[in-house]
């Protein structure tokens, strides 16, 4: 037999009911949790004076950067290239300025000066800026050796490598962290790429970079398992 209330119980049930959901709706919503935005590291205008060790070449063979002796690097946008090297060399002294990172040895520069000479960063106007080479005009290259030094980009990206046999190797600077082991001094590499050697220098577009030549990871997203795809009509990749 089912069992019914006093009217009395049933209005303090009901009464509890409805207070119970009242409270329930009264619970503030939990907020959701902000946001992680990494901040980029702050650049600093700064000045640095010293002596040109060498150029380091990008792989169309445009210098787009210098070492000085004691280690810094300059990095200034290749099409001051032409202008810098057709009279400042090795052994002379330098004083540029620009922004760099406290963190990394690397200046973006603005300004050159060097035997009474200054040269200005000033973007072509639009339409006047050169064109890099087309990858077909590249030859293919290949290097095993030493790691000397891990190359920056102006804004303090890991993009390259220069081996101890003066080569530059470079690689987009959101690979790095897929060969994050060899981005270090006396780290052994094997490259194969393409790019171009001249009076500058050599330099190296890494399409596969290793430890050594049996295990070259692809660095220009080519077929999964193979080798990054070459350009029309160019060599085959070097194995």
């Amino acid at each position: 037999m089912q069992k019914t209330l006093h009217p009395l119980a049933r209005a303090a049930a009901l009464g509890a009911a409805l207070l119970a959901g009242a409270a329930a709706q009264a619970q503030p919503a939990v907020p959701p949790a902000p946001a992680v935005v990494v901040q980029p590291a702050p650049m600093d205008q700064a000045t640095v004076s010293g002596t040109v060790q060498r150029w380091l070449v990008n792989p169309n063979g445009e210098a787009d950067g210098l070492l000085l002796q004691d280690g810094t690097q300059i990095a200034f946008p290749p099409h001051l290239s032409a202008t810098l090297t057709s009279w400042l060399r090795p052994g002379d002294s330098v004083q540029a300025t620009g922004w760099n990172r406290k963190d990394i040895g690397v200046l973006r520069a603005t300004t050159l000066q060097s035997q009474g000479r200054v040269v200005q960063d000033t973007p072509p106007a639009p339409g006047q800026r050169p064109l890099p080479a087309p990858r077909e005009a590249l030859t293919a290259l290949q290097a095993d050796g030493r790691v000397a030094r891990v190359l920056f980009n102006g804004r303090g990206d890991a993009h390259g490598l220069l081996l101890e046999d003066g080569t530059v190797v470079r690689f987009p600077p959101h690979n790095g962290s897929a060969v994050m082991p060899l981005l270090k001094p006396g780290a052994t590499v094997s490259v194969r790429g393409w790019g171009t050697r001249n009076a500058l220098g050599t330099g190296i577009e890494a399409a596969q970079l290793g430890a050594n030549p049996n295990s070259l990871q692809d660095m220009l997203g080519g077929p999964a398992g193979g080798p990054a795809a070459g350009p029309a009509g160019a060599p085959p990749r070097l194995p």
